[in-house]
Order: structure tokens, then sequence, then C-alpha cells
């Protein structure tokens, strides 16, 4: 079993994905943030680093899968090789800070890699609004996403609203976290377990 959880920068995918791991006894894979070479020069000079960056992330997106669907332990994955291509290199190309030429590039790459993949068997999309994600990001104090512009998020948000409502590839469950808190408040988590295991037990049982 194979589900992933996306959503904007902020939106609490990382956290959410830790607590299903530990709720469920699964394995996470969470997304190589921290190990990044490239992401505190993108933030500094997102046309320089752009094509790097995307590269980075969707070489290490696509082994992470070929890892997991070589595995028979259930996962939980920190977001998607979809974002990669669909979001963020997408937005980066919209923006002008992807040229046409690497862009291309970038997505013969992405078409080659997802011919060798499978779609996770449940896509959990977080849905959330720019304060929400703005008061995440401070919270969590990340340097290097101090220079991040709100325009940027929003232009990442207008990309997921896109991406999520043209989704095909397996069975999609949207959560509305604008108003949950599931760290703090239980009764926030136990409800997005309940609607997670009412489309599992649906797909599996």
């Amino acid at each position: 079993m194979h589900l992933a959880v996306s959503g904007n920068i902020g939106s609490g995918k990382t956290t959410l994905t830790e607590k299903l791991a530990k709720h469920y006894g699964w394995k996470a894979e969470f997304e190589a943030v921290d190990d990044n070479p490239y992401l505190p020069d993108f933030y500094e000079d997102m046309k320089r680093w752009a094509f790097h960056l995307q590269v980075y992330f969707l070489n290490s997106r696509f082994n992470q899968l070929k890892k997991i669907q070589a595995s028979s332990t259930p996962t939980i994955q920190d977001r998607t090789i979809y974002e990669d291509a669909y979001i963020f290199a997408a937005n980066l190309y919209k923006s002008k800070l992807l040229n046409e030429r690497d862009y291309a590039n970038y997505t013969n790459l992405f078409h080659s890699m997802i011919s060798h993949v499978n779609a996770p068997d449940l896509l959990i999309y977080l849905k959330a609004d720019i304060p929400k994600l703005v008061g995440q990001i401070e919270k969590r104090g990340r340097s290097y996403e101090t220079a991040m512009r709100i325009d940027y998020l929003k232009n990442l948000n207008a990309h997921y609203e896109e991406w999520i409502s043209n989704y095909k590839e397996g069975k999609l469950l949207i959560i509305d976290v604008n108003e949950l808190d599931f760290v703090e408040r239980a009764g926030d988590f136990s409800f997005i377990v309940e609607k997670i295991e009412r489309e599992m037990f649906g797909l599996f049982a």
C-alpha cells in the first residue's frame, strides 16, 4: 500500500506524514529538503538555480518511488513526483525562471521516468490558503524560506488547484486544513484518519 501526502509549502505534509506513519506503524518516505544542496541557493537566486534544483528533486523522487514499489512494506510518502513537474517546474517556467530549453529538457526527463512508476493508491491533498501557509512557514523557521515571496506561494496554490482538479492517476482525498490543527488537537487528527480510512476501505475492502 502506498499513500502520498501532497500540498503547498507549509501545508503540513511532512508533519502529517510523520503522524500517519506512527499511527499505522508504516514506513515514511520524506522529501530531500535538508540534504538538498541547491535549496538555499535557489531561494537566493531562483533563475540561476531553478533547473538544478528541479532535476535534483526529480531524481530523488524517482529513486524514492522505485524503492517504495520494490518494498512490500506499506509506505506514506511526503510529496509526489507529479508535484515536481506539474507544480514546481511548471510554475518556474511560467514565471520565466526556467527557460524554454531547460523546461523542455526537464519535461522529457520527467515523462521518461513516469512511465516506470505507479501512482499512489491514495493521494491526500492538503488544501491551505495563503495565511495558513505563511503562518506554518514562519513557525518552522527555516532561514532560507524567509526570502520566499507571497506571490510565489499564490502561484503555487493556483497550480495545485489546477492539477488536483484534473488528477486522474488514482484515488484522491482532499482535506481542507485551514481550520485544522492536527498537531495540537487530537480530534483534528482523528478527523483526518477517519477520512483516510473511509477511502482506504473503499479501495481495499
